[in-house]
């Protein structure tokens, strides 16, 4: 009898730890992004993300962004704002969540070569999370090219880097995928992300959509 018990132990064990384990489940990221330009150098940037462990449950984090940007010529801009984090930090149980707020700054960087776009973004953020502080510095360069008239495709690359002591490599997202125009003022997204943190590798679906708005242009 005993050993018929360690066998169901030993396999429920197991059956736990593997649910337990968000390497072998393919997330989803629904996103919102909007940049809506108020005069020639200002425009307000607005970002909600909710972020799922599985595809349709099990949310991670959902995130609110707003920032204002300043467009300092037809090349570079800068971006200063305010973020908000709700994370699960576990999966499959129900671990509680941490509030994670967060001041960032953008330095943007905006080129074509022929009908490749390159974009470059350099984010620094202090995070306040659990009675402490925290400093990261993120990297990102992107590229899109245009496939059709109203469709393009994207890849992109970040790495963070984390000034709190230890390894100062934090995270790194790569992702891909293609964008659709959907009007003026809608631009629709559908992609693939890995991420690598902390030793694992997360595979994520992305499905966003991107409004653009210029309140400067007379009716």
């Amino acid at each position: 009898m005993k050993k018929y018990f360690f066998i169901i132990l030993a396999f429920t064990l197991v059956k736990i730890s593997a649910q337990s384990n968000p390497e072998k489940e393919l997330g989803i990221w629904y996103m919102y992004n909007g940049s809506h330009k108020v005069s020639e150098r200002f425009s307000i940037k607005s970002m909600a993300h909710f972020r799922f462990f599985e595809i349709g449950e099990d949310l991670q984090q959902y995130i609110l962004r707003f920032g204002v940007n300043y467009k300092i010529d037809n090349t570079f801009s800068a971006t200063l704002g305010y973020a908000f984090l709700d994370t699960d930090t576990t999966f499959g149980l129900d671990g509680g969540t941490f509030g994670d707020h967060r001041i960032y700054e953008d330095l943007l960087a905006n080129h074509k070569i022929s009908k490749l776009s390159f974009a470059h973004r350099l984010r620094a953020e202090q995070r306040f999370f659990n009675s402490q502080t925290g400093h990261l510095l993120r990297y990102q360069l992107g590229l899109s090219y245009p496939i059709a008239k109203k469709w393009s495709t994207y890849i992109y690359d970040e790495v963070f880097f984390d000034f709190d002591g230890g390894d100062a490599y934090n995270q790194n997202w790569f992702g891909l995928g293609f964008k659709y125009q959907l009007s003026k003022i809608v631009k629709l997204q559908f992609g693939y992300m890995s991420i690598n943190i902390n030793n694992l590798n997360l595979d994520r679906i992305q499905v966003g959509i991107a409004i653009s708005t210029d309140h400067t242009k007379k009716k």
